[in-house]
Protein backbone atom coordinates (compact mmCIF):
# COMPACT_ATOMS: atom_id res chain seq x y z
CA UNK A 1 0.00 0.00 0.00
CA UNK A 2 2.92 2.38 0.58
CA UNK A 3 4.52 2.11 -2.88
CA UNK A 4 2.64 5.07 -4.38
CA UNK A 5 5.16 7.94 -4.82
CA UNK A 6 4.56 10.74 -2.32
CA UNK A 7 3.90 14.10 -3.98
CA UNK A 8 3.88 17.31 -1.95
CA UNK A 9 3.08 20.92 -2.88
CA UNK A 10 6.17 23.09 -2.69
CA UNK A 11 5.25 26.69 -1.88
CA UNK A 12 8.58 27.87 -3.28
CA UNK A 13 8.00 26.46 -6.77
CA UNK A 14 4.18 26.44 -6.57
CA UNK A 15 4.23 22.88 -7.92
CA UNK A 16 3.50 19.34 -6.78
CA UNK A 17 6.82 17.54 -6.44
CA UNK A 18 7.73 13.94 -5.75
CA UNK A 19 9.42 13.59 -2.38
CA UNK A 20 13.01 12.48 -2.93
CA UNK A 21 14.98 12.76 0.31
CA UNK A 22 18.28 14.60 0.53
CA UNK A 23 19.67 11.67 2.52
CA UNK A 24 18.44 8.28 1.24
CA UNK A 25 16.04 6.61 3.65
CA UNK A 26 15.76 9.70 5.86
CA UNK A 27 13.25 12.54 6.14
CA UNK A 28 14.37 15.68 7.93
CA UNK A 29 11.60 18.17 8.74
CA UNK A 30 11.59 21.53 10.52
CA UNK A 31 8.31 23.10 11.69
CA UNK A 32 7.99 26.67 12.93
CA UNK A 33 6.73 26.39 16.48
CA UNK A 34 4.83 28.74 18.79
CA UNK A 35 5.87 32.01 20.35
CA UNK A 36 5.11 31.18 23.98
CA UNK A 37 3.67 34.50 25.17
CA UNK A 38 0.04 33.34 25.34
CA UNK A 39 -2.13 30.26 24.96
CA UNK A 40 -2.25 28.85 21.42
CA UNK A 41 -5.60 29.25 19.69
CA UNK A 42 -7.01 26.44 17.61
CA UNK A 43 -5.92 28.17 14.41
CA UNK A 44 -2.32 27.90 15.63
CA UNK A 45 -2.84 24.22 16.40
CA UNK A 46 -3.99 23.45 12.85
CA UNK A 47 -0.36 23.92 11.77
CA UNK A 48 0.79 21.17 14.14
CA UNK A 49 -1.98 18.76 13.19
CA UNK A 50 -0.85 19.27 9.57
CA UNK A 51 2.84 18.78 10.44
CA UNK A 52 1.91 15.66 12.43
CA UNK A 53 0.05 14.19 9.45
CA UNK A 54 3.08 14.93 7.27
CA UNK A 55 5.41 13.24 9.74
CA UNK A 56 3.15 10.22 10.16
CA UNK A 57 2.93 9.87 6.38
CA UNK A 58 6.70 9.97 6.01
CA UNK A 59 7.07 7.33 8.75
CA UNK A 60 4.40 5.18 7.08
CA UNK A 61 6.30 5.45 3.80
CA UNK A 62 9.30 3.96 5.58
CA UNK A 63 11.52 7.01 6.09
CA UNK A 64 13.58 7.49 9.24
CA UNK A 65 12.00 10.75 10.40
CA UNK A 66 13.80 13.53 12.26
CA UNK A 67 11.27 16.26 13.06
CA UNK A 68 12.25 19.49 14.83
CA UNK A 69 9.77 22.01 16.27
CA UNK A 70 11.14 25.21 17.76
CA UNK A 71 9.88 27.10 20.79
CA UNK A 72 10.21 30.88 20.31
CA UNK A 73 10.86 32.45 23.71
CA UNK A 74 12.66 35.58 22.50
CA UNK A 75 12.82 37.94 19.55
CA UNK A 76 9.29 37.87 18.09
CA UNK A 77 7.87 41.37 17.95
CA UNK A 78 4.20 42.34 18.07
CA UNK A 79 4.45 42.99 14.32
CA UNK A 80 5.89 40.27 12.10
CA UNK A 81 8.19 42.89 10.62
CA UNK A 82 10.56 44.86 12.84
CA UNK A 83 8.01 47.04 14.61
CA UNK A 84 6.44 46.95 18.05
CA UNK A 85 7.46 45.39 21.33
CA UNK A 86 8.89 41.96 21.97
CA UNK A 87 5.85 39.71 22.56
CA UNK A 88 7.55 37.96 25.47
CA UNK A 89 8.70 41.15 27.20
CA UNK A 90 5.26 42.71 26.74
CA UNK A 91 3.39 39.77 28.33
CA UNK A 92 5.89 39.56 31.20
CA UNK A 93 5.27 43.24 31.93
CA UNK A 94 1.48 42.79 31.75
CA UNK A 95 1.56 39.82 34.11
CA UNK A 96 4.30 41.30 36.34
CA UNK A 97 6.13 37.98 36.08
CA UNK A 98 9.53 36.78 35.01
CA UNK A 99 9.78 36.32 31.26
CA UNK A 100 11.23 32.87 31.93
CA UNK A 101 8.14 31.93 33.97
CA UNK A 102 5.90 33.24 31.19
CA UNK A 103 7.77 31.10 28.65
CA UNK A 104 7.57 27.98 30.81
CA UNK A 105 3.85 28.38 31.54
CA UNK A 106 2.77 28.85 27.94
CA UNK A 107 5.18 26.20 26.63
CA UNK A 108 3.57 23.67 28.96
CA UNK A 109 0.10 24.84 27.86
CA UNK A 110 1.11 24.28 24.23
CA UNK A 111 2.50 20.84 25.02
CA UNK A 112 -0.78 19.93 26.73
CA UNK A 113 -2.68 20.84 23.54
CA UNK A 114 -0.22 18.82 21.46
CA UNK A 115 -0.90 15.77 23.64
CA UNK A 116 -4.68 16.30 23.63
CA UNK A 117 -4.71 16.41 19.81
CA UNK A 118 -2.70 13.17 19.60
CA UNK A 119 0.19 14.96 17.88
CA UNK A 120 3.40 12.95 18.08
CA UNK A 121 6.32 14.63 19.84
CA UNK A 122 9.14 15.69 17.52
CA UNK A 123 12.67 14.38 17.79
CA UNK A 124 13.48 17.63 19.59
CA UNK A 125 11.77 20.73 20.90
CA UNK A 126 14.44 23.33 20.13
CA UNK A 127 14.21 26.36 22.44
CA UNK A 128 15.46 29.63 20.95
CA UNK A 129 17.30 30.87 24.07
CA UNK A 130 19.36 27.67 24.14
CA UNK A 131 21.01 28.75 20.87
CA UNK A 132 22.01 32.38 21.49
CA UNK A 133 25.75 31.72 21.06
CA UNK A 134 25.07 29.89 17.80
CA UNK A 135 22.88 32.79 16.60
CA UNK A 136 25.66 35.28 17.29
CA UNK A 137 28.17 33.09 15.44
CA UNK A 138 25.76 32.75 12.49
CA UNK A 139 25.26 36.52 12.34
CA UNK A 140 29.02 37.16 12.54
CA UNK A 141 29.52 34.79 9.62
CA UNK A 142 27.20 36.72 7.29
CA UNK A 143 27.57 40.27 8.64
CA UNK A 144 30.43 41.49 6.41
CA UNK A 145 28.79 40.60 3.09
CA UNK A 146 25.10 40.85 3.87
CA UNK A 147 24.46 43.15 6.86
CA UNK A 148 24.88 46.72 8.07
CA UNK A 149 24.62 48.34 11.47
CA UNK A 150 22.21 51.05 12.61
CA UNK A 151 21.65 52.54 16.05
CA UNK A 152 18.78 50.10 16.55
CA UNK A 153 20.64 46.95 15.53
CA UNK A 154 22.21 44.82 12.82
CA UNK A 155 20.13 44.62 9.63
CA UNK A 156 20.15 42.19 6.71
CA UNK A 157 20.36 43.82 3.29
CA UNK A 158 17.94 41.81 1.14
CA UNK A 159 19.52 43.12 -2.08
CA UNK A 160 22.60 41.00 -1.35
CA UNK A 161 20.84 37.69 -2.13
CA UNK A 162 19.16 36.57 -5.34
CA UNK A 163 15.40 36.18 -5.65
CA UNK A 164 14.47 37.68 -2.28
CA UNK A 165 10.75 37.26 -1.63
CA UNK A 166 10.15 34.58 -4.28
CA UNK A 167 8.40 32.40 -1.71
CA UNK A 168 5.88 35.14 -0.92
CA UNK A 169 5.46 36.30 -4.54
CA UNK A 170 5.05 39.73 -2.95
CA UNK A 171 8.13 41.70 -3.99
CA UNK A 172 7.36 45.17 -5.39
CA UNK A 173 9.43 48.27 -6.02
CA UNK A 174 8.28 49.55 -2.64
CA UNK A 175 9.24 46.31 -0.91
CA UNK A 176 7.15 44.34 1.52
CA UNK A 177 4.28 46.57 2.56
CA UNK A 178 3.72 45.10 6.03
CA UNK A 179 7.20 46.05 7.27
CA UNK A 180 7.33 49.45 8.91
CA UNK A 181 10.08 51.85 7.94
CA UNK A 182 13.10 51.99 10.23
CA UNK A 183 15.19 55.13 9.79
CA UNK A 184 18.40 54.36 7.93
CA UNK A 185 17.32 51.08 6.34
CA UNK A 186 18.67 50.65 2.80
CA UNK A 187 15.62 48.74 1.57
CA UNK A 188 12.07 48.63 2.93
CA UNK A 189 12.25 44.84 3.28
CA UNK A 190 15.57 44.77 5.19
CA UNK A 191 15.12 43.09 8.56
CA UNK A 192 16.84 42.92 11.95
CA UNK A 193 19.35 40.17 12.64
CA UNK A 194 20.19 41.61 16.07
CA UNK A 195 18.16 44.22 17.95
CA UNK A 196 20.12 46.45 20.31
CA UNK A 197 18.67 47.28 23.70
CA UNK A 198 17.80 51.00 23.53
CA UNK A 199 19.98 53.30 25.61
CA UNK A 200 18.73 53.61 29.16
CA UNK A 201 16.61 50.43 28.98
CA UNK A 202 17.15 46.98 30.43
CA UNK A 203 15.41 43.92 29.03
CA UNK A 204 14.82 40.72 30.94
CA UNK A 205 16.31 38.86 27.97
CA UNK A 206 19.46 40.46 26.58
CA UNK A 207 22.93 39.25 25.72
CA UNK A 208 26.30 40.75 24.82
CA UNK A 209 27.20 40.70 21.12
CA UNK A 210 29.64 42.40 18.72
CA UNK A 211 26.83 44.87 17.94
CA UNK A 212 26.04 45.71 21.54
CA UNK A 213 23.81 44.30 24.24
CA UNK A 214 20.50 43.10 22.85
CA UNK A 215 18.54 40.17 21.51
CA UNK A 216 18.32 38.25 18.22
CA UNK A 217 15.77 39.05 15.55
CA UNK A 218 12.89 36.60 15.25
CA UNK A 219 13.96 35.13 11.91
CA UNK A 220 17.48 34.22 13.01
CA UNK A 221 16.57 31.36 15.33
CA UNK A 222 14.98 29.15 12.67
CA UNK A 223 17.94 29.47 10.31
CA UNK A 224 20.35 28.63 13.12
CA UNK A 225 18.43 25.69 14.58
CA UNK A 226 17.51 24.28 11.17
CA UNK A 227 21.17 24.24 10.12
CA UNK A 228 22.45 23.05 13.50
CA UNK A 229 19.97 20.20 14.01
CA UNK A 230 19.17 19.08 10.46
CA UNK A 231 21.96 20.46 8.25
CA UNK A 232 21.49 22.44 5.03
CA UNK A 233 19.75 21.49 2.88
CA UNK A 234 17.16 19.46 4.75
CA UNK A 235 14.01 18.00 3.24
CA UNK A 236 10.91 19.93 4.31
CA UNK A 237 10.15 23.15 6.17
CA UNK A 238 6.56 23.68 7.37
CA UNK A 239 4.57 26.52 8.85
CA UNK A 240 1.32 28.44 8.65
CA UNK A 241 0.58 30.38 5.48
CA UNK A 242 1.14 33.64 7.39
CA UNK A 243 4.85 32.71 7.60
CA UNK A 244 5.03 32.58 3.80
CA UNK A 245 4.95 36.37 3.51
CA UNK A 246 7.71 37.64 5.82
CA UNK A 247 9.21 35.14 8.24
CA UNK A 248 10.11 32.41 5.77
CA UNK A 249 11.41 34.73 3.00
CA UNK A 250 13.70 36.31 5.60
CA UNK A 251 14.77 32.92 6.88
CA UNK A 252 15.54 31.83 3.30
CA UNK A 253 17.64 34.97 2.71
CA UNK A 254 19.71 34.19 5.81
CA UNK A 255 20.16 30.60 4.65
CA UNK A 256 21.36 31.76 1.23
CA UNK A 257 23.85 34.11 2.87
CA UNK A 258 25.14 31.43 5.23
CA UNK A 259 25.62 28.88 2.46
CA UNK A 260 27.00 31.33 -0.09
CA UNK A 261 24.27 30.00 -2.35
CA UNK A 262 22.94 31.37 -5.60
CA UNK A 263 19.34 32.01 -6.63
CA UNK A 264 16.22 30.10 -5.79
CA UNK A 265 15.83 28.34 -9.15
CA UNK A 266 17.64 25.63 -7.18
CA UNK A 267 15.26 25.05 -4.27
CA UNK A 268 17.96 23.63 -1.99
CA UNK A 269 19.62 27.07 -1.93
CA UNK A 270 16.73 28.09 0.34
CA UNK A 271 17.93 25.72 3.06
CA UNK A 272 15.15 23.18 2.44
CA UNK A 273 14.07 21.29 -0.68
CA UNK A 274 10.34 21.75 -0.03
CA UNK A 275 8.45 24.52 1.80
CA UNK A 276 4.92 23.58 2.90
CA UNK A 277 2.24 25.83 4.39
CA UNK A 278 -1.18 25.09 5.81
CA UNK A 279 -3.97 27.57 5.16
CA UNK A 280 -5.87 29.60 7.74
CA UNK A 281 -8.60 28.50 10.06
CA UNK A 282 -11.29 31.18 9.69
CA UNK A 283 -13.98 32.02 12.19
CA UNK A 284 -16.58 34.58 11.22
CA UNK A 285 -17.55 35.87 14.68
CA UNK A 286 -14.16 37.48 15.31
CA UNK A 287 -13.34 35.44 18.41
CA UNK A 288 -10.27 33.81 16.86
CA UNK A 289 -8.11 36.75 17.91
CA UNK A 290 -6.16 36.59 21.16
CA UNK A 291 -7.03 40.25 21.72
CA UNK A 292 -10.77 39.56 21.83
CA UNK A 293 -10.88 38.07 25.33
CA UNK A 294 -12.32 34.56 25.24
CA UNK A 295 -10.52 33.45 22.09
CA UNK A 296 -10.86 29.97 20.65
CA UNK A 297 -8.34 27.83 22.43
CA UNK A 298 -8.64 24.08 22.78
CA UNK A 299 -9.71 24.31 26.43
CA UNK A 300 -12.77 26.36 25.41
CA UNK A 301 -13.87 23.49 23.14
CA UNK A 302 -13.46 21.05 26.02
CA UNK A 303 -15.38 23.38 28.35
CA UNK A 304 -18.28 23.28 25.91
CA UNK A 305 -18.27 19.47 25.83
CA UNK A 306 -16.26 18.75 22.68
CA UNK A 307 -13.47 16.19 22.82
CA UNK A 308 -10.16 17.62 21.45
CA UNK A 309 -10.04 14.88 18.81
CA UNK A 310 -13.24 16.29 17.31
CA UNK A 311 -11.09 19.26 16.32
CA UNK A 312 -8.45 16.96 14.85
CA UNK A 313 -11.23 15.27 12.87
CA UNK A 314 -12.41 18.70 11.71
CA UNK A 315 -8.90 19.46 10.43
CA UNK A 316 -8.68 16.10 8.64
CA UNK A 317 -11.97 16.79 6.84
CA UNK A 318 -10.36 19.67 4.92
CA UNK A 319 -7.22 19.63 2.80
CA UNK A 320 -4.41 21.39 4.64
CA UNK A 321 -3.99 23.94 1.79
CA UNK A 322 -7.66 24.99 1.86
CA UNK A 323 -9.21 27.44 4.27
CA UNK A 324 -11.06 25.71 7.08
CA UNK A 325 -14.06 27.56 8.46
CA UNK A 326 -14.74 26.98 12.13
CA UNK A 327 -18.27 26.81 13.47
CA UNK A 328 -19.78 25.07 16.47
CA UNK A 329 -22.13 23.22 14.12
CA UNK A 330 -19.19 22.01 12.06
CA UNK A 331 -17.34 20.89 15.18
CA UNK A 332 -20.44 19.03 16.34
CA UNK A 333 -20.70 17.26 13.00
CA UNK A 334 -17.03 16.25 13.21
CA UNK A 335 -17.61 14.87 16.71
CA UNK A 336 -20.63 12.87 15.50
CA UNK A 337 -18.57 11.45 12.64
CA UNK A 338 -15.80 10.49 15.05
CA UNK A 339 -18.32 8.81 17.37
CA UNK A 340 -19.66 6.67 14.54
CA UNK A 341 -16.15 5.56 13.61
CA UNK A 342 -15.26 4.80 17.23
CA UNK A 343 -18.45 2.74 17.66
CA UNK A 344 -17.53 0.68 14.59
CA UNK A 345 -13.97 0.21 15.86
CA UNK A 346 -15.28 -0.97 19.27
CA UNK A 347 -16.45 -4.17 17.58
CA UNK A 348 -12.88 -4.94 16.46
CA UNK A 349 -11.09 -4.45 19.79
CA UNK A 350 -11.37 -8.06 20.91
CA UNK A 351 -9.91 -9.39 17.65
CA UNK A 352 -6.22 -10.17 17.28
CA UNK A 353 -4.71 -8.10 14.50
CA UNK A 354 -4.12 -10.13 11.34
CA UNK A 355 -2.55 -9.40 7.96
CA UNK A 356 -4.12 -6.44 6.07
CA UNK A 357 -3.51 -7.83 2.57
CA UNK A 358 -6.99 -9.25 1.96
CA UNK A 359 -8.53 -8.90 -1.53
CA UNK A 360 -11.67 -7.22 -0.18
CA UNK A 361 -9.55 -4.40 1.23
CA UNK A 362 -7.08 -4.04 -1.65
CA UNK A 363 -8.98 -1.28 -3.51
CA UNK A 364 -9.63 0.65 -0.29
CA UNK A 365 -6.01 0.43 0.82
CA UNK A 366 -5.01 1.64 -2.64
CA UNK A 367 -7.54 4.49 -2.42
CA UNK A 368 -6.12 5.48 0.97
CA UNK A 369 -2.53 5.28 -0.27
CA UNK A 370 -3.29 7.32 -3.38
CA UNK A 371 -5.03 9.99 -1.30
CA UNK A 372 -2.19 10.41 1.18
CA UNK A 373 0.40 10.35 -1.61
CA UNK A 374 -1.53 13.13 -3.36
CA UNK A 375 -0.29 15.97 -1.14
CA UNK A 376 -1.83 14.51 2.04
CA UNK A 377 -5.44 14.41 0.86
CA UNK A 378 -6.92 13.48 4.24
CA UNK A 379 -10.61 14.05 3.30
CA UNK A 380 -10.47 11.17 0.81
CA UNK A 381 -8.32 9.06 3.13
CA UNK A 382 -10.99 9.41 5.84
CA UNK A 383 -13.64 8.13 3.43
CA UNK A 384 -11.44 5.13 2.61
CA UNK A 385 -11.18 4.34 6.32
CA UNK A 386 -14.95 4.54 6.76
CA UNK A 387 -15.51 2.33 3.72
CA UNK A 388 -13.07 -0.21 5.14
CA UNK A 389 -15.02 -0.26 8.40
CA UNK A 390 -18.20 -0.98 6.42
CA UNK A 391 -16.82 -4.07 4.64
CA UNK A 392 -18.97 -7.11 5.51
CA UNK A 393 -18.22 -10.80 5.95
CA UNK A 394 -14.52 -10.51 6.59
CA UNK A 395 -12.36 -11.65 9.50
CA UNK A 396 -12.37 -9.05 12.30
CA UNK A 397 -8.61 -9.40 12.78
CA UNK A 398 -7.97 -8.56 9.13
CA UNK A 399 -10.24 -5.54 9.31
CA UNK A 400 -8.54 -4.44 12.52
CA UNK A 401 -5.13 -4.57 10.80
CA UNK A 402 -6.39 -2.41 7.92
CA UNK A 403 -7.90 0.19 10.25
CA UNK A 404 -4.78 0.25 12.43
CA UNK A 405 -2.67 0.85 9.33
CA UNK A 406 -4.82 3.79 8.22
CA UNK A 407 -5.20 5.23 11.72
CA UNK A 408 -1.43 5.24 12.21
CA UNK A 409 -1.35 7.89 9.46
CA UNK A 410 -4.49 9.85 10.41
CA UNK A 411 -3.59 9.82 14.10
CA UNK A 412 -7.02 9.60 15.70
CA UNK A 413 -5.93 6.85 18.10
CA UNK A 414 -9.11 4.90 17.40
CA UNK A 415 -8.16 1.77 19.32
CA UNK A 416 -7.39 3.81 22.44
CA UNK A 417 -10.74 5.61 22.35
CA UNK A 418 -14.10 4.50 23.63
CA UNK A 419 -17.48 5.95 22.86
CA UNK A 420 -17.68 7.07 26.48
CA UNK A 421 -14.39 8.98 26.23
CA UNK A 422 -16.03 11.30 23.72
CA UNK A 423 -18.85 12.26 26.08
CA UNK A 424 -17.46 15.28 27.93
CA UNK A 425 -19.52 17.24 30.42
CA UNK A 426 -19.82 20.92 29.45
CA UNK A 427 -18.48 23.19 32.16
CA UNK A 428 -21.79 25.03 32.54
CA UNK A 429 -23.99 21.89 32.61
CA UNK A 430 -26.58 22.15 35.41
CA UNK A 431 -27.61 18.49 35.65
CA UNK A 432 -25.60 15.56 37.00
CA UNK A 433 -25.09 12.26 35.23
CA UNK A 434 -26.97 10.49 38.02
CA UNK A 435 -29.97 12.76 37.45
CA UNK A 436 -29.82 12.05 33.72
CA UNK A 437 -29.79 8.29 34.28
CA UNK A 438 -32.74 8.57 36.66
CA UNK A 439 -34.73 10.54 34.10
CA UNK A 440 -33.91 7.98 31.38
CA UNK A 441 -35.20 5.18 33.61
CA UNK A 442 -38.41 7.16 34.18
CA UNK A 443 -38.70 7.73 30.42
CA UNK A 444 -38.18 4.03 29.69
CA UNK A 445 -40.97 3.14 32.14
CA UNK A 446 -43.26 5.69 30.48
CA UNK A 447 -42.56 4.18 27.05
CA UNK A 448 -43.30 0.66 28.33
CA UNK A 449 -46.60 1.99 29.66
CA UNK A 450 -47.21 3.66 26.27
CA UNK A 451 -47.29 7.03 28.04
CA UNK A 452 -45.65 8.84 25.14
CA UNK A 453 -46.69 12.26 26.39
CA UNK A 454 -44.54 11.80 29.50
CA UNK A 455 -41.76 10.18 27.47
CA UNK A 456 -41.61 13.13 25.07
CA UNK A 457 -41.77 15.63 27.94
CA UNK A 458 -38.74 13.99 29.63
CA UNK A 459 -36.82 14.03 26.38
CA UNK A 460 -37.63 17.72 25.85
CA UNK A 461 -36.73 18.61 29.44
CA UNK A 462 -33.36 16.89 29.14
CA UNK A 463 -32.75 18.67 25.83
CA UNK A 464 -33.26 22.04 27.48
CA UNK A 465 -30.47 21.13 29.95
CA UNK A 466 -28.03 20.23 27.20
CA UNK A 467 -28.66 16.48 27.16
CA UNK A 468 -29.46 14.77 23.87
CA UNK A 469 -31.33 11.49 24.22
CA UNK A 470 -30.17 8.98 21.62
CA UNK A 471 -32.44 5.97 21.26
CA UNK A 472 -30.51 3.02 19.85
CA UNK A 473 -27.11 4.26 20.99
CA UNK A 474 -25.53 1.96 23.62
CA UNK A 475 -24.77 4.98 25.83
CA UNK A 476 -28.32 6.30 25.54
CA UNK A 477 -27.56 9.99 25.82
CA UNK A 478 -25.01 12.63 25.04
CA UNK A 479 -24.22 16.26 25.82
CA UNK A 480 -24.84 18.97 23.28
CA UNK A 481 -24.63 22.76 23.26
Amino acid sequence: MTDTPLKLFNSLTRELEEFIPVHPGEARVYSCGPTVYNYPHIGNMRAYVFADILGRTLSWKGYDLTHIINITDVGHLTDDGDAGEDKMEKMAAQKAQSIWDIAQHYTEAYWADVKALNIREPAKWSVATDYIDEMIDFAKGIADKHCYELDSGLYFDVSTVADYGRLARAVTEEGEGRIDTVEGKRNAADFAIWRKTPAGETRQMEWDSPWGKGAPGWHLECSVMGEKLLGFPFDIHTGGIDHREIHHPNEIAQNQAFCGCGGLDEATHSGAKIWMHNNFLVERSGKMSKSSGEFLRLQLLVDKGYHPLAYRMMCLQAHYRSELEFSWEGLGAALTRLKRIVMAVERLKDAASGAPDHPKFAPLREKFAAAMADDLNTPIALVALEEALAVKKVDAGVKRAVIEEMDAVLGLGLFDLSRGDLRLRPRDATITEEEIEAELIRRKEARVAKDFTTSDAIRESLGEKGVEVMDGDPLGWDWKL
